[in-house]
């Protein structure tokens, strides 16, 4: 069977471990900023008011004006993610996180181990900490696990038997489906508002309406999709931290080390030669809170320059002036070989010799000489603050 274990409302949840106090206050997680002005996780003094997730900030603000937001924390959040997968992987259990707050698992592997679905079950919620209030649910189907998860009450478990899954499916909302927020509007305009109306549909009208997207959800309400856990590999667990005496919000400082980070990172003994498939980089702001951005290399790499090229313009994203900065490399390459090109790619030739000529005029002109053009106001009437000059390190 799938059992899957779900903490609603995560990232509120770690962003207020340094803020116990505020968990039983009207609470919600602030947007980020940049993106549209629309609350996250509410603490359940604030639903009770009538603050919901997803509600515009005038909005909530107008109905509690005691609302308290908070910054959100992602670097928090997902290390206390880490610990919590870790725990669950130290119990026995081959997990698949989605999502922080969600994961899957099978129980078919440790059912003999805890002696049974429940208890196997109850060993996980357990590993998970009391703490996060998760909820369990275990199902045949791994959409009916999550439903399960969904309706289950703080620190317990529901199971779903498979001949009873599309009736335990048939009351529960859209919501839960893996839908587009368009397509659900569609389809509560049309009427159908449970999951047990959309089953009832002909397959080929949802199909035509809408998409391979629809089809899938239509069989995920029938409780017919299937789905495999395909467990995570162990993440490498490389990182190195750099403190800052006061807080920087220079580009070219935050660059310089980044540099600094990558080597020290790169030289620890047990990478083992091999290269980096996915690294992170992550920062503790000024006012509270945190950042981090996760890449995802195009070819694994282990050249301390070239991550450097790919990281750097992840820098400009920050949102405040950062105390201290992290490099972590999340996933490794198996080998430690690379194999080389029997060709140079179009244009290699032309790259090394602009490479050589700025050496050259770095060499005769100082550390300063050769300046990028990076994009910071573009809207700006006043051209020179659309643009500005930023010295090269590489």
């Amino acid at each position: 069977m799938i059992a899957c274990i779900l903490i609603p409302g995560f990232e509120l949840r770690a962003a207020l471990r340094r803020r116990p106090r505020l968990a039983l206050e009207p609470a919600a997680l602030a947007p980020l900023p940049g993106t549209l002005p629309l609350i996250g996780p509410v603490t359940a003094t604030a639903e009770n008011v009538g603050v919901r997730p997803g509600m515009r900030l005038g909005e909530a603000l107008a109905t509690c004006p005691s609302l308290v937001l908070v910054e959100q924390d992602p670097a928090e959040a997902e290390q206390a993610w880490e610990e919590i997968v870790r725990r669950l992987e130290d119990d026995g259990f081959a997990v698949e996180p989605v999502e922080p707050g969600c994961l899957y698992f099978e129980t078919r592997g440790v059912e003999r181990l805890y002696g049974g679905v429940e208890r196997c079950l109850k060993r996980a919620l357990a590993a998970v900490g009391s703490a996060w209030d998760p909820r369990a649910g275990v199902a045949e189907r791994r959409f009916a696990a999550l439903a399960a998860a969904s309706v289950a009450r703080p620190g317990q478990l529901c199971v779903v038997s498979d001949e009873r899954t599309r009736q335990f499916l048939a009351p529960l909302p859209l919501s839960l489906l893996p839908l587009a927020e368009e397509r659900k509007e569609e389809l509560e305009e049309l009427g159908v508002r449970r999951l047990g109306e959309l089953a009832e549909l002909p397959g080929a009208a949802v199909a035509e309406r809408l998409g391979p997207d629809g089809t899938r959800a239509w069989s995920q309400a029938r409780g017919e999709e299937g789905g495999r856990v395909r467990a995570r590999r162990p993440p490498a667990e490389l990182s190195e931290r750099l403190e800052f005496p006061e807080a920087v919000g220079s580009e070219l400082t935050l660059r310089r080390a980044l540099g600094v980070l990558l080597d020290r990172v790169l030289a620890r003994p047990d990478r083992g030669g091999r290269a980096i498939r996915k690294v992170a980089v992550s920062a503790r702001l000024v006012g509270g809170g945190s950042w981090r951005r996760t890449l995802t290399l195009r070819e694994p790499m282990g050249e301390a320059r070239r991550i450097r090229v790919a990281l750097g313009p992840k820098l400009a994203e920050l949102p405040a002036p950062a105390t201290a900065l992290a490099v972590e490399l999340v996933e490794l390459s198996e080998s430690t070989g690379r194999q080389l090109e029997l060709l140079q790619p179009e244009g290699a030739e032309l790259h090394e010799r602009l490479k050589e000529g700025l050496r050259q005029v770095r060499s005769s002109t100082g550390g300063g000489g050769v300046f990028s053009i990076v994009e910071v106001a573009p809207w700006s009437r006043i051209p020179e603050q659309r643009a500005l000059l930023v010295p090269r390190d590489e």
